[in-house]
């Protein structure tokens, strides 16, 4: 129950951030190209409080999610008198302007959130920007299936050459319900393959069972195992076992568990020298499943500094631009059924995200999540949908080429179909949503 309430209380001051900072962006320039603007709210439904300067009436309104912005003559479905400070009265290069607004100040919010946490706090994992060697393939895995091996570099993915692992991750995500073609090279010889991931749970990423190439360091020695009483330090970094070559502490693992308590030559790099050492492992739980260990703690520490200004809005403005692709490239996946629409979270899945933020992981995170979220709802918003800027958008840029105003009984029977289509997309996000609460999962399955 107290998680419940976190996440609700952590929701709702965000999400309202970013629908008063989208709706500001149409209310600031429809102002200043003088449209009358009757009702700015936060919320929908009944008003609950609010004030009124000027023309307009300043309120809140009784259901939190969401706002709005009504402007005089914007509805095609309401009747319009040709006043001079109606919506439609006005060019239609102003019309665009104030549509692009909203999405314009989600997507600037987003660059200064991430340019302000990146001065303050940078937290990044070294490993995301480097090419995409692979550290070990789990068996029986769908990576092990399509014939992946450990030490394979991937040089294509789903047609991106050169990919880094974040790359890599990306199109795993963007194609978790088709196969992937990859090239990996291997002993300097191009090898094509094709992938797919296996979807095991609404809410768990795909799952490949491969894994980064990243250096076997101790960090971490327990008394008493064989690996104190060797002399093993914190630092040494594994390289092999018995001569053969380690990538990553699952193929440490999966060495230990086929070999049992035979002794076992650890090749060690320490200080820049190469060292080896004898050890017998003994039986453990690794994972909760039976196994051995030589007893020491492997892993990578995410680096962390602060970057100037400078450097942080040109991360910002980069990051917000890879999302920004990322996701018209999940729509286009999802037109192309590659990708399911159960991986996209509504409400209930960003309420979760900001309650696990502000309980588990902290300001910084929480940050994160919110330039994502105003990233998204800024795309969204331009998508060419009516009802969103980006239909509006369309309408008007189509009545451009055309000369003159679409039929208003037209328009009309396009808005009334999209408001269908938007509120059963919708309620499939949200469906989507509740089926992935532990009780519902549970009992939907």
């Amino acid at each position: 129950m107290q998680t419940f309430l976190i996440a609700v209380v952590t929701i709702v001051p965000v999400l309202g951030i970013m629908i008063v900072i989208h709706e500001l962006g149409h209310h600031l320039v429809a102002k200043w190209f003088g449209v009358r603007v009757d009702t700015f709210s936060v919320g929908f439904g009944k008003r609950l409080f609010g004030f009124r300067m000027g023309e307009t009436d300043y309120r809140v309104s009784a259901v939190p999610f969401g706002g709005y912005v009504k402007m005089a003559g914007e509805n095609p479905m309401e009747q319009r008198t040709g006043a001079s400070d109606e919506f439609m009265s006005h060019p239609r290069w102003q019309r665009i302007a104030i549509a692009l607004a909203g999405p314009f100040m989600n997507i600037l919010l987003a660059v200064v959130l991430l340019t302000g946490l990146f001065m303050v706090h940078h937290e990044f994992d070294p490993l995301a920007d480097k090419p995409a060697t692979i550290g070990n393939v789990d068996a029986n895995s769908p990576a092990s299936k399509a014939g992946l091996q450990t030490g394979d570099l991937i040089k294509k993915i789903d047609g991106l050459q050169n990919p880094t692992w974040e790359d890599a991750f990306n199109k795993v995500l963007l194609n978790s319900q088709s196969n992937i073609s990859l090239t990996v090279l291997r002993n300097g010889q191009l090898v094509n393959l094709s992938l797919r991931p296996e979807q095991r749970a609404a809410d768990e990423l795909p799952y490949t069972g491969f894994l980064p190439e990243v250096p076997t360091t101790v960090i971490s020695i327990d008394k008493g195992m064989p690996a104190e009483k060797a002399g093993m330090q914190i630092g040494d970094v594994i390289t092999s076992l018995n001569g053969q070559a380690v990538h990553s502490i699952q193929s440490v693992q999966a060495y230990m568990k086929a070999h049992g308590t035979n002794p076992v030559t650890v090749g060690i790099l320490r200080d820049g020298k190469q060292l080896s050492m004898t050890l017998t492992p003994v039986p453990a739980i690794v994972d909760g499943k039976s196994s051995y260990r030589i007893g020491f703690g492997s892993g990578r520490i995410p680096q962390v500094d602060r970057l100037s200004f400078g450097d942080a809005l040109n991360l910002s403005l980069a990051t917000n631009g890879k999302t920004s692709m990322l996701v018209l490239e999940m729509v286009e996946k999802l037109i192309q059924k590659k990708v399911s629409l159960k991986q996209m979270d509504g409400p209930i899945g960003m309420a979760r995200a900001t309650g696990a933020a502000v309980q588990q992981q902290g300001w910084d995170t929480l940050i994160e999540i919110m330039a994502l979220i105003s990233v998204n709802l800024g795309i969204m918003n331009l998508l060419p949908i009516p009802i969103l800027d980006g239909g509006l958008i369309l309408l008007t840029v189509i009545e451009s080429v055309i000369r003159r105003d679409i039929n208003q009984r037209v328009k009309e029977r396009i808005y009334q179909t999209a408001f269908v289509f938007l509120v059963l997309f919708a309620f499939t996000v949200v469906f989507n949503d509740v089926s992935k609460l532990p009780f519902f999962a549970k009992h939907l399955q």
